[in-house]
């Protein structure tokens, strides 16, 4: 039997006992991964000034902080004891991986975690035989109990998960778990791609003007030109502008019409967010349903193209990354070959007839016309299909 590993997230209902102690964990976790972010960047200042030499002096590792958090901070602080030890834990070690990421280059140097933001979560490995284990309407969650859910049979009833981790958004929250199942089970409905007859290889060229287009003739519109994503972002930007208001002529101050302005854009925020998830999983599945023999995209420099102040916005909105990574992790699932042509492929500006290379092509220029051999298409269904036929190209 073949078992894989796969996430599941869905809203949960907890009680009010429950909801305040998600919300005091979540915030002594946070209050413990600034503290560590604080000490390790004191740390690193001496050693920027000469006062430290040794990378194991100027560097804590998460456990070794967390003995100073049980044997020290704690005694100072009884309150760090309302969040579990492996939620504790587990916030640390997440800010190690911040700081290992900088020392290797991958990524910035640390920065605190706002309230504002709620991107904290709360882990909790299965140590028990009772623990994450799954109904219809409930799961049991360690140190919270039972916790009834909002969709009932989203989540593989009777079985256990190995892992999961309990988050806060918006006024609502949400729980995901790693689950070990069968891979023919009912809730792997991916892998009944994996017998499909496979059909032949697609170029995907992604912009700004449409999400996607492929090289078989699909075209997926881009979602946030939609009606009803223009006037969330109207009504979010009018909410925004009173919230503006409440802080004219007040410094620190904390009201409750603030915190309900707040939670307000919050909501809005999160509502748009989840419409564009949803169209970019639809969007995947419609790709990957026929089971191309392979798919091959572009190596977006999105950061690059975030620098440009008239599309950041519109870049931003589109959240390409994400719809790769998804379509990334679904062909791996399915078994179909996902190729990377270099992002200086002039995939846009070659003539898909001759191979011509129009230099003088714009991006205000919609329609492709060949000036050597009159070749006249669609600009991006044009990339899509030079994209389909590239001979140099990368696996992912």
């Amino acid at each position: 039997m073949r078992l894989l590993l796969k996430a599941f997230k869905t809203e949960i209902a907890p009680t009010k006992e429950q909801r305040d102690k998600i919300i005091r964990s979540i915030g002594v976790a946070r209050f413990l991964y600034n503290q560590y972010i604080s000490y390790n960047r004191r740390l690193y200042k001496m050693y920027r000034r000469g006062m430290l030499d040794e990378r194991q002096k100027y560097f804590v590792t998460a456990v070794d902080f967390d003995k100073y958090v049980n044997h020290k901070l704690k005694q100072e602080l009884p309150w760090i004891d309302q969040c579990g030890s492996k939620a504790r834990k587990k916030a640390l070690v997440n800010a190690e991986q911040a700081f290992r990421r900088f020392f290797a280059g991958i990524s910035r140097f640390p920065t605190f975690k706002k309230k504002t933001n709620q991107d904290v979560k709360l882990y909790f490995p299965r140590n028990n035989k009772g623990d994450w284990k799954i109904w219809r309407h409930k799961l049991m969650i360690p140190t919270l109990k039972q916790v009834k859910l909002k969709e009932y049979g989203y989540l593989p009833v009777g079985m256990t998960a190995t892992s999961g981790t309990v988050s806060y958004v918006a006024g609502r929250f949400y729980v995901s778990v790693v689950v070990d199942i069968d891979a023919k089970s009912k809730y792997n409905k991916d892998l009944d791609s994996c017998y499909a007859i496979q059909t032949e290889g697609i170029g995907i060229d992604l912009g700004v003007k449409d999400l996607a287009v492929v090289s078989d003739g699909r075209v997926f519109e881009n979602i946030n030109k939609s009606s009803k994503v223009k006037r969330l972002e109207k009504r979010l930007r009018r909410e925004q502008r009173r919230l503006s208001r409440k802080y004219v002529g007040k410094v620190d101050t904390v009201s409750a019409n603030i915190e309900k302005q707040k939670l307000k854009v919050q909501k809005l925020h999160q509502r748009i967010t989840r419409i564009r998830e949803d169209y970019e999983n639809k969007t995947v599945h419609e790709i990957v349903k026929q089971k191309p023999r392979f798919i091959t995209v572009e190596d977006l420099n999105v950061k690059g193209m975030m620098k440009n102040r008239h599309l950041a916005k519109a870049v931003a909105a589109q959240r390409f990354n994400h719809l790769l990574s998804k379509l990334k992790r679904k062909a791996k699932i399915i078994g179909i070959e996902l190729r990377e042509v270099d992002r200086f492929y002039p995939s846009s500006k070659t003539c898909h007839a001759c191979g011509h290379v129009h230099r003088g092509l714009k991006l205000k220029d919609r329609v492709y016309i060949c000036p050597e051999c009159g070749y006249r298409m669609d600009r991006d269904y044009n990339a899509s299909l030079n994209l389909r036929d590239a001979k140099e190209y990368r696996v992912v």
